[in-house]
C-alpha cells in the first residue's frame, strides 16, 4: 500500500504543491524514534514508535494521536493495514501482531517457521499481505492471501542476506530490497513470490537498499541506498531494466519519497528532509526533521513522514513547531584504541536489540562481518575479536535497532 495514488493535478494545484513544505505535527508524544507511519485514507492513520514500542492512531489527519497498544521489551518497525479494521505490526523480535478492530486490540500471529523480524510490510488487493525481514538476517518473506488468517514462509537466503522493504503493484508483481554479500539489492517477482530475479545490485558490500517507492503508473522505481561509503538515490524509469544512481548527503539515508519524477525528498540517520526538484541531481536541506525512516505519500498534495517526530506535507495545521530531540545512541566503548592484536567492544544495550558489527578499511571497503547477535534484554555485553590485519586505520560499523554508526580504530 506504500505507493502513490495517481491523480490528475491542474496547473493551479500543482503550483500550490511547490509552495508547501514539511512541518512536524502537533500533539506528538516524544519517545524514541517513529519507525513507520501509515494512512488508510486522508483522515485515518497509525504510527509505530520503535524503541517506545507503542502504536498511535489518528482520525483527524494527524492533528491528534491516541495510544492504542504497547509491548515493552519490543521494537516496533512497521505497520500496515488492509482496511480500516485489519492491520499488521512488525517488530524486530520474533513477534508479529494482527488487529481486526482498527488497532484497539492486537494478537500474536501464528507462523511456522517464525520470522526473526518483520522489517517491511505491504498489503495489496482485498486480502493479500506480504512481509519481509530481517535487516540482520536471515532473509525471509511471509505471505498471506486470506487477510492474515494463514501464512506462507519463503526462505530468501539464496537471494539476500537481509531484507528491509517490500512493495507490490498487485498480488503477483512486486519488489523486495535489502542486501547480500555483493551489495544493496532489489529483487522482483512476477508470480507472487514463488521466484525472484535480482534487478539491481549496488556492488558495494555493506550497502542496503533501505526503502522503495513506485511512481508514474509503477514504471518509475526509487530506492534509498544506505552505505558505509556514500548514501545514494537509485532510480529506474523503465520498471528496473536500467538504473541511475545519484549521490546523497547522508551515508545512512533511509527515507525516500517523490511526488513527481523531478520533485521528492530523502533523509536518514543523520539528516532531516532534503529536497530535490531535478530528480536527485541536487539536494537542498529544508532544516526540518531528523532521523527519518519513512515518507508516506497519499497524493502529490498530501504526505506524511516518520522520524524523531511525525511530519506532514500539505495545507492545514502546519505552523506548530516541535523540538528536535537528539537520537538515542547506545553507549559503545572500544578499548584499547589504538589496539594491537585484539579488538574489544563493549556495548551497553538499553533494551531488546539486534547487533550487526562489521569491519571496514580506511577507504570504506568492507572487510568482514564480525558478529550478528540477538540481545534478549537490556544488558552490558563484551565482544572480543582477533585482529590479524596490517597496521593502519580502520572503522567498525555498529548497526543496531536504534541506528548505524561507525567508530574509527587504529592498529599499531
Amino acid at each position: 500500500m506504500k505507493k502513490i495514488t495517481t491523480i490528475l493535478v491542474s496547473m493551479l494545484l500543482y503550483g500550490s504543491i511547490y509552495s508547501q513544505s514539511w512541518s512536524p505535527l502537533p500533539n506528538v508524544v516524544y519517545s524514541g524514534r517513529y519507525d513507520d507511519i501509515f494512512f488508510i485514507n486522508e483522515q485515518i492513520g497509525w504510527a509505530a514508535n520503535g524503541s517506545g514500542a507503542t502504536v498511535y492512531k489518528t482520525t483527524d489527519s494527524g492533528l491528534t494521536w491516541n495510544e492504542q497498544f504497547s509491548a515493552p521489551e519490543s521494537y516496533f518497525r512497521n505497520i500496515e493495514f488492509l482496511d480500516e479494521n485489519i492491520g499488521f505490526l512488525g517488530t524486530l523480535e520474533d513477534r508479529f501482531y494482527k488487529t481486526t478492530d482498527g488497532g484497539e486490540n492486537w494478537e500474536l500471529v501464528s507462523i511456522s517457521p517464525y520470522p526473526a523480524a518483520i522489517c517491511g510490510l505491504d498489503a495489496v488487493g482485498s486480502s493479500t499481505v506480504y512481509g519481509c525481514g530481517a535487516y540482520f538476517s536471515p532473509a525471509c518473506i511471509i505471505k498471506s492471501v486470506d487477510s492474515g488468517e494463514t501464512w506462507e514462509y519463503i526462505d530468501m537466503s539464496a537471494h539476500a542476506t537481509g531484507l528491509v522493504e517490500i512493495l507490490f503493484i498487485d498480488e503477483q508483481v512486486g519488489y523486495v530490497s535489502g542486501n547480500n554479500s555483493s551489495g544493496g539489492v532489489i529483487l522482483k517477482t512476477t508470480d507472487g513470490g514463488s521466484s525472484w530475479t535480482e534487478i539491481y545490485n549496488s556492488q558495494v558490500a555493506g550497502d542496503y537498499v533501505w526503502k522503495l517507492q513506485l511512481l508514474e503508473n509503477n514504471t518509475h522505481i526509487y530506492g534509498s541506498i544506505q552505505s558505509n561509503i556514500m548514501g545514494q538515490l537509485v532510480k529506474s524509469t523503465d520498471e528496473g531494466q536500467t538504473w541511475e544512481v545519484k549521490p546523497f548527503v547522508d551515508n545512512w539515508v533511509q527515507a525516500v519519497g517523490f511526488i513527481s519524477p523531478l520533485h521528492g525528498w530523502m533523509g536518514g540517520h543523520n539528516s532531516g528532509f532534503y529536497e530535490t526538484t531535478d530528480g536527485g541531481d541536487t539536494w537542498d536541506s529544508l532544516g526540518i526533521g531528523s532521523y527519518l525512516n519513512r515518507i508516506f505519500i497519499i497524493h502529490p498534495g498530501l504526505a506524511y513522514a516518520s522520524g524523531k517526530s511525525l511530519y506532514r506535507f500539505g495545507h492545514g495545521f502546519l505552523a506548530t513547531s516541535a523540538p528536535e530531540i537528539p537520537k538515542d545512541d547506545i553507549p559503545v566503548v572500544i578499548a584499547p584504541n589504538p589496539l594491537s592484536d585484539q579488538l574489544n567492544i563493549t556495548i551497553d544495550f538499553q533494551h531488546t536489540d539486534n547487533l550487526v558489527a562489521e569491519l571496514y578499511d580506511n577507504s570504506g571497503k568492507f572487510i568482514k562481518c564480525l558478529v550478528i547477535d540477538k540481545v534478549e534484554s537490556a544488558q552490558l555485553r563484551n565482544y572480543s575479536f582477533d585482529f590479524p590485519y596490517e597496521p593502519g586505520s580502520y572503522s567498525v560499523n555498529i548497526h543496531t535497532n536504534n541506528g548505524r554508526r561507525s567508530f574509527a580504530i587504529v592498529k599499531q
